[in-house]
């Protein structure tokens, strides 16, 4: 890798073309199978690079290279408990990267006021649901054969 500096930022105008080359190597890698949140299309790179609202887009950027995406939703929609997302490129697995925005998302959601957020996982995702359970998310069963995931914020005392 480069000497330039690993940052996350949230998605913006400058990211449009560094996000929709990510989305097309999501596509390519197949990662759309496990993450699929919306069209990973340029269209749609630019249609966040543009957005302004409530819920929250970011990326891990390594130099012009877009490494990883993550979203916080629901909001816009008057949800409390925001849907999480990331998705992560093959290259950039097992750097600890994936954790560490996982992390980062957490805290973005508890600045935004939401008391947990959910995600959706596929079983068969084993690394990824290995990841959320590391970090303390509960699962039950969700629709479209997919687990869904709570972690909350505010954890009772036992």
């Amino acid at each position: 890798m480069s000497d330039s500096p690993l940052e996350l930022r949230r998605v913006g105008p400058e990211l449009e073309r560094g996000l929709a080359r990510f989305f097309a190597a999501m596509v390519a890698e197949g990662a759309d199978r496990w993450f699929h949140p919306h069209p990973f299309t340029a269209e749609h790179a630019s249609y966040l690079a543009g957005y302004h609202g409530r819920d929250l887009y970011y990326v891990a950027v390594h130099g012009d290279e877009v490494l990883a995406y993550g979203l916080l939703r629901g909001w816009d929609e008057g949800y409390s408990v925001p849907s999480l997302g990331i998705g992560v490129l093959t290259r950039a697995r097992g750097t600890g990267l994936a954790r560490m925005f996982m992390q980062f998302l957490h805290t973005a959601a508890r600045f935004h006021g939401a008391p947990r957020v959910r995600l959706k996982v596929y079983p068969e995702n084993v690394a990824a649901k290995r990841l959320y359970e590391s970090l303390g998310y509960r699962f039950e069963a969700g629709a479209d054969h997919q687990l869904l995931g709570f972690y909350d914020f505010v954890k009772s005392a036992a």
